[in-house]
């Protein structure tokens, strides 16, 4: 399984390029080249980044940021096999600091040789700063082309150095049709899963975007050696988890969370209640519902009701407590307070806004009089110079400029005129006049 999907494999042993005809079905099934990658066309095919690095015959060092199961280590093989170069992993797991020695002495003599070496290294989130650190005069001087993949995100994640010096390339979640097209390389390979339509979509909707787990569970019931095709009931019974079912010839799992996700947006508590119910009774993951609608809170709610986020927490701890089938009563609460409660897309919209405006201005440090002066010698340069502390200054509020020199001052949060937000303006047009008068 551990080629297509993403699971490491041992330190720079080298893989055959046909496995056995006893290797798991997803290790049989792996991509023989870049175009058989299924799922992250955005990135393989000829317009993507890595289509454009192939072409060329150049790779550059790259951070590979997706979900399980979507094809990183698969894609840094195949990114080695594609341009001519070796090809070593190593995992964060497992891997310590003379497991990285031993790679880049054997990268060191390999480009002695002429050999250029690409490592991909599995987790690399999991290696601390230091050693994070570590990659950074091998990859400045060519030795390795450095292909890390991670599951977490790499602005928190990876250092700033390491990140300066690699692309980030985001993986994404696998649909449905890319999960079908799975099914059907198996089925090319092993026959007709014994399965129904309606049981063969719960288990595409079941696997959630990751198509290791999906292989994984053909292959069981490829084993199985069924008499007779199960259903989605039997499906989920014989698999001892619950899949969602949903009627042929009605929405699928992505249609019915976006119906959910949309009367929750338009105020209609009586059609939310009614996808919700649809969802849950089918056998959907609870927890998956209620990540939704804790996303629904923030997104479409956010400070035009405060306790709306608050809300769908209590229902994820509720149903922590009680289980199924009781805690579904807190899931219904939830979705009931997020149909009911005003609306706002302020905070999203400012997030969006901010997000934009710190890629593109880069590192500009903050004015000298807010910068933290813990040290004599930050004092004598000027670190704190000049802060005006709110609470001594009349009304509670300076007014002091925060922005960054040769940063304009930008307006991202626009609160509306809705809900607890309508009290948010009201504060900050108060201090956008005082701003105005201390400045003048």
């Amino acid at each position: 399984m551990a080629d297509l999907f993403g699971e490491d494999a041992p330190p720079t042993r080298e893989r055959r390029d046909s496995p056995r005809e006893a290797a798991p079905l997803a290790d049989r099934l792996r991509p023989r080249a870049l175009d058989e990658v299924i799922g992250q066309e955005h990135l393989t095919g000829p317009e993507g980044a890595i289509g454009r690095m192939v072409a060329a015959g150049r790779l550059a060092s790259m951070i590979l940021w997706g979900p399980p199961g979507t094809g990183k280590t698969s894609i840094a093989r195949l990114l080695a096999q594609s341009v001519g170069m070796r090809f070593t992993s190593i995992s964060a797991v497992f891997s310590g600091v003379a497991d990285l020695k031993k790679a880049f002495a054997e990268a060191d003599t390999m480009a002695d040789a002429g050999q250029k070496t690409l490592l991909f290294v599995d987790e690399i989130h999991r290696f601390n700063r230091a050693q994070q650190d570590g990659f950074l005069p091998f990859v400045e001087r060519g030795t390795i082309t450095l292909v890390g993949a991670t599951t977490e995100n790499p602005s928190f994640a990876l250092n700033a150095a390491l990140l300066s010096r690699a692309q980030v390339l985001i993986l994404e979640r696998l649909g449905h049709t890319a999960l079908d097209a799975l099914l059907d390389r198996a089925a090319a390979l092993e026959g007709p899963l014994p399965l129904t339509p309606e049981a063969r979509k719960a288990l595409v909707a079941s696997a959630d975007g990751d198509g290791r787990f999906l292989l994984g569970q053909a292959e069981t019931l490829y084993n199985a050696q069924l008499d007779a095709p199960l259903d989605p009931q039997a499906l989920g019974a014989f698999l001892q988890r619950r899949v969602a079912v949903y009627d042929k010839d009605r929405d699928g799992h992505y249609n019915l969370i976006s119906a959910l996700h949309k009367s929750l947006r338009g105020s209609d508590p009586q059609a939310a209640l009614y996808y919700l119910a649809r969802m849950l009774t089918a056998g959907e993951e609870p927890l998956y519902v209620l990540r939704r609608l804790v996303r629904f809170a923030s997104e479409d709610i956010g400070l035009a009701d405060p306790q709306a986020l608050t809300q769908c927490l209590a229902a994820k701890d509720a149903y922590a407590f009680l289980g199924s089938p009781a805690g579904a009563l807190a899931i219904v609460q939830a979705c009931l307070y997020l149909a009911t409660a005003p609306k706002s897309n302020a905070a999203y919209a400012a997030q969006k806004a901010a997000f934009k405006a710190a890629k593109e201005t880069g590192s500009l440090t903050p004015p000298a009089n807010i910068l933290n002066a813990p040290t004599k010698l930050m004092k004598d340069i000027g670190y704190g110079e000049g802060y005006a502390y709110d609470h001594d200054e009349n009304e509670g509020f300076s007014g002091a400029n925060y922005w960054p020199e040769g940063m304009a001052e930008r307006a991202f949060y626009a609160p509306v005129e809705r809900g607890f937000e309508r009290k948010i303006k009201e504060r900050m047009d108060y201090w956008d006049r005082l701003r105005r008068e201390r400045r003048a």
